[in-house]
């Protein structure tokens, strides 16, 4: 038995009951469950139907997010997220570039890379190197002044650790960024890479080895090993292109506002809704979030 969910973004709630109920129709599907009117409902599915993609980009333009995926086991005991335009809405090393003059060539090296076109590992320490003298404390300005959160991002971590799960941060970013934005997000934990830095000034290198797309499989590894859960049963979020190897491996791997090349690899795929997408997804109807 699979599960068709059907999301809007909470902020503009466009999901009709008529472009529901056309669809459970067309596929033979059973009764339709809201779990948000107008931002989310569901019905069951007993086969994956074969215009599903087609149906899919149809629902894009409405602005509707289709999603079909197996009933049992939805509900996952462990979060794993990426932080740079996953759980926050900017690339913290694009702002720090930013605040020393120039942005436009580190975002430019780290849309490459995020597209995949680049090595993670040899992007980033092209990326901090230009970064070299800067003072350490512009960090907490950026922080304070540029760093906003992708709206969904408590209630996903608090309803699910409220229904017992994990969470995990896990970033190719920062630990200076990833320490605030874990704390302040409720994460249980939070890997990332560390800026080095002397006398108060950065040095434009970072501790090795470098936290990219294969320490975040070993952090899915490690993280499921030590609490006794198997893979299948981790839902995680990611939008680049070194997400893919988690975003793979986990049971429910979910491409959120994900580069084309990343979301091309993801049978779930969020582009209009939010955070709070990753609960409807497992079957949580909005009357059981936790704020």
């Amino acid at each position: 038995m699979f599960v068709v969910t059907l999301l809007a973004n909470p902020a503009r709630p466009v999901l009709e009951p008529t472009l529901v109920e056309s669809l459970r129709d067309a596929w033979g599907g059973g009764v339709a469950r809201w779990l948000n009117p107008g931002i989310a409902a569901e019905f069951d599915l007993p086969a994956i139907p074969g215009n599903r993609w087609q149906v899919w980009e149809d629902m894009q333009l409405l602005g509707v997010d289709l999603a079909v995926q197996p009933a049992e086991g939805r509900r996952k005991r462990m979060l794993l997220a990426d932080m740079d335009s996953t759980m926050i809405r900017q690339e913290c090393i694009d702002e720090l570039a930013d605040m020393a003059g120039f942005g436009a060539k580190v975002a430019a090296i780290t849309a490459r890379a995020m597209n995949g076109e680049l090595a993670f590992e040899p992007a980033l320490r092209e990326r901090v190197a230009l970064l070299k003298g800067m003072a350490a404390s512009v960090i907490d300005r950026v922080l304070s002044e540029r760093i906003t959160y992708t709206p969904g991002g408590r209630e996903l971590i608090a309803t699910m650790k409220a229904n017992g799960a994990f969470t995990m941060l896990v970033s190719g970013g920062f630990t200076a960024f990833t320490e605030k934005v874990a704390a302040h997000l409720g994460f249980d934990e939070h890997r990332a890479n560390r800026l080095l830095s002397e006398g108060g000034f950065l040095t434009g290198t970072v501790a090795e080895p470098i936290l990219g797309r294969q320490a975040k499989i070993d952090a899915l590894e490690e993280a499921t090993a030590r609490l006794g859960i198997s893979e299948a049963e981790v839902i995680a979020v990611g939008d680049g292109a070194n997400d893919l190897g988690m975003l793979h491996r986990a049971g429910a791997g979910v491409a959120l506002h994900a580069k084309p090349v990343v979301a091309a690899e993801c049978d779930l795929r969020i582009n209009h809704g939010d955070l709070t997408a990753l609960l409807y997804l497992q079957g949580y109807a909005v009357t059981e979030f936790t704020r």
